[in-house]
């Protein structure tokens, strides 16, 4: 069942002499608990198109539609709203809260979302166990290496149940262990809880795990490959 579709998608913005198309003309859908894969060279528009789904940026035109709200009719209050309750966001830079301990930064979403305590305390030591790092619940991310710090925000993202996560470079800042150790946990949560991942990356190693890799150049799908 499709969770995610687009439709005519573009994304335009004005240069100096002429507009340039990041996203041009782009139609996919996406199932629950796909493990997807964007790729393409630099420039190619492939991070504008994970934006555009998460709802970080507006396209000039089409339309994208998640669990059949059509995103692009939202005003941002509302768009903020949906992201919150809908998406889960992993970044390459962690993005971690510097004050919080690695419980308080995996439950931060659930905080927004008024979660009962009770509630979020059982689910955030769930995922503390599930990304190995039960015993530094209450480690502040600079107590944390790269690789633990991304697992912490993996678990922040999973923590509300999202309907699915955008992971943006997720391994770029990891050594190879670290990237390992982190794609097979979340291939493993992929099949354990169905979670949908769609990632954008250059890393091979990601890459390698996907079972469906779609290729952008020029802002538009060349290829859209499953495995």
């Amino acid at each position: 069942m499709s969770i995610i579709e687009l439709k005519g998608v573009t994304k335009t913005y004005n240069g100096s002499h002429i507009p340039v198309h990041a996203v041009n003309g782009i139609d996919l859908s996406f199932d629950e608990g796909e493990f997807a894969v964007i790729v393409g060279p630099s420039g190619s528009g492939k991070t504008t198109l994970l934006n555009l789904i998460g709802g970080l940026d507006e396209p000039s035109s089409g339309s994208i539609v998640i669990d059949n709200t059509d995103i692009t009719t939202l005003k941002a209050g509302a768009r903020t709203r949906f992201r919150l309750n809908n998406i889960g966001f992993v970044f390459q830079a962690y993005n971690l809260i510097p004050v919080l301990t690695a419980y308080e930064n995996t439950g931060f979403i659930m905080d927004l979302q008024n979660t009962p305590t009770s509630q979020k305390h059982g689910r955030v030591m769930q995922l503390l166990n599930e990304v190995g790092l039960s015993d530094r619940a209450d480690s502040r991310p600079s107590q944390l290496s790269g690789g633990q710090q991304q697992r912490i925000a993996v678990a922040r993202a999973l923590a509300p149940r999202p309907r699915f996560i955008l992971a943006d470079e997720p391994t770029a800042n990891l050594d190879s262990h670290s990237s390992e150790t982190l794609l097979d946990i979340m291939v493993q949560l992929n099949r354990e809880e169905n979670v949908t991942f769609i990632f954008c990356t250059h890393d091979q190693r990601v890459v390698r795990k996907a079972r469906r890799v779609i290729t952008i150049e020029d802002g538009k799908v060349t290829r859209d490959d499953k495995i």
